[in-house]
């Protein structure tokens, strides 16, 4: 028996010890970040996770649930957006992972996540010293199912991931479901004689996983100290979209920003400028080959000037070109964009939808 024992122990020590190991990061899904490698049965009660180090790669803390596609809660069924599995956080509950980085470097967090009976539903994430409120009330897919990303700073060769739900609902079994937890590493351009802005083309920005259809949500600036978009900020009530070529139509290169708030969904840049010299501020409009009809109008801000540019989209992608000249009142300019109108998707009228922006260029120029 006390052989038994010795192995026993020898065998937890080693699982413990995997488990909370610093694992090296390389861009793409995190160790079991999509949650197939799920508890032994030993180690999970219905879909209640028992041991924190159940999950591998993975340290659970409070009331953390295993949920399995097609799991049902009353009337409610609930979805896995890729694969098999996903883990429910329930009231205070957090998920971590260490991983290896690089000291200083930026880095974007991607995740999936989903409400589900809980009425003010928000995540924590965090890498410390850095951490963000991300809230997952608003549902902008009709699947339930939204991708979301969030930034940081390395301060350390360490980084600890948690995503914490401060919920305090009733039923602690109402948590957001997490799912597809990926990371890539961040590398923030800077202006260039083409360009005033910096990653005015969005070619730079978190990774959008492999098959996912829904494009990225980007959470306001005042969630994020560092954003997800290097060089841009999101200075509105709602998010905004990262979009793909890959899923949709983009008017420049592979990437691209879809308003899909209206008003509440807006980025902007702030840019070194002369005063008294006169500048192009050029960008593309257009809409991302998702069945987004109608009339839509982007307006566009440059210190004190704006111009509104009306989009008749088709919803089958296309896009067109519009500018706007001024002269600089200041040493710092702001940019910014947003959608006039709110937008739905004409074959799903539960996703929200808007134009896309791209190819956005500011230079100077001689007077005429």
């Amino acid at each position: 028996m006390v052989g038994v024992t010795v192995v026993s122990l020898f065998l937890l020590l080693i699982t413990t010890a995997a488990n909370s190991a610093v694992v090296s990061f390389r861009d793409g899904i995190l160790p079991n970040g999509d949650f197939e490698l799920g508890p032994k049965p030993s180690d999970i009660k219905g879909t209640e996770v028992l041991n924190k180090m159940a999950i591998p790669n993975w340290e659970v803390t409070g009331f953390v649930e295993y949920i399995s596609s097609g799991h049902k809660q009353g009337d409610m069924l609930l979805v896995v957006p890729a694969g098999k599995f996903a883990v429910r956080l329930g009231n205070e509950a957090s998920i971590k992972q260490r991983l290896k980085v690089v000291k200083g470097m930026y880095y974007s967090l991607t995740f999936s996540a989903a409400r589900t009976c809980a009425q003010d539903e928000r995540l924590n994430i965090s890498v410390a010293p850095d951490s963000g409120v991300i809230p997952v009330q608003t549902v902008y897919s009709s699947s339930g199912w939204d991708l979301y990303a969030w930034a940081f700073q390395a301060e350390s060769e360490v980084a600890e991931v948690v995503i914490h739900n401060p919920g305090q609902e009733e039923d602690p079994a109402c948590g957001p479901l997490i799912d597809g937890v990926a990371m890539r590493s961040l590398y923030p351009p800077r202006p260039t004689n083409k360009n005033i802005l910096k990653n005015g083309g969005f070619e730079e920005g978190p990774l959008v996983l492999p098959g996912a259809t829904t494009g990225v949500l980007i959470p306001p600036f005042i969630e994020d100290d560092h954003s997800p978009l290097p060089g841009w900020m999101v200075e509105s009530l709602k998010a905004v979209k990262y979009v793909d070529t890959e899923h949709f139509s983009i008017p420049q290169g592979r990437r691209a920003i879809e308003l899909v708030a209206g008003k509440e969904s807006a980025i902007a840049q702030v840019a070194r400028t002369v005063i008294g010299k006169t500048y192009v501020l050029s960008f593309a409009v257009g809409d991302a080959n998702n069945a987004c009809k109608g009339s839509m109008v982007v307006e566009a801000f440059a210190g004190r000037d704006t111009l509104k540019v009306p989009y008749e989209s088709r919803g089958t992608g296309g896009f067109k070109r519009a500018s706007i000249r001024f002269v600089a009142v200041s040493t710092r300019t702001r940019v910014m964009f947003y959608s006039t109108f709110y937008a739905m998707r004409s074959d799903d009228f539960s996703s929200l939808c808007g134009p896309v922006i791209d190819d956005v260029k500011l230079l100077s120029v001689r007077k005429p």
